[in-house]
């Protein structure tokens, strides 16, 4: 269903993908957009080892896209070291493709961005974070991601240094 890489020799390990997703702070989605244009859009995100979460607004493009078709891509770039001796960039990357659902369930919405306050503000007081979620409940939603297929691909110069 999904394509094979052609370039195994770059392929990340399921392992150090999922590394890339946990320590990436934002990421692009692509949806399906309005007269079938592709509609990416960046933003931020959290990673649970099995889900993708993502804070949004409650109307827009991308929940217009969304409720039309929920199959999406995300993509994290973890390094993009520019190299001009070498005409070439040293990078690492990450897509991930899967569904995409609009959270109804108020404890699951709530659960969902209370990760996202973690991840984006970990050294904050529990008591801070409520707050903050508190003063934006009423006009937030979230979204989640399940994956179905992760790749993830290095340059092959990172390859090399990892042997």
């Amino acid at each position: 269903m999904f394509r094979e890489m052609r370039r195994k020799r770059q392929l990340l390990s399921q392992e150090d993908a999922q590394k890339v997703l946990y320590r990436g702070t934002s990421g692009v989605l692509a949806v399906s957009g309005d007269d079938d244009y592709p509609y990416a859009v960046p933003l931020s995100y959290v990673y649970d080892g099995q889900k993708i979460y993502f804070h949004s607004a409650k109307s827009g493009h991308k929940l217009d896209s969304i409720s039309k078709n929920p199959k999406v891509s995300f993509c994290v770039i973890d390094k993009d070291h520019i190299v001009p001796d070498e005409y070439t960039t040293y990078f690492r990357s990450v897509i991930v493709f899967g569904t995409i659902r609009i959270l109804q369930d108020e404890a699951e919405k709530r659960e969902a961005i209370e990760k996202l306050a973690v991840k984006y503000a970990p050294d904050d007081t529990e008591e801070n974070r409520k707050k903050a979620i508190e003063r934006e409940w009423k006009p937030l939603c979230m979204l989640e991601m399940i994956p179905e297929h992760i790749s993830g691909k290095e340059a092959i110069e990172l390859v090399r240094q990892h042997k």
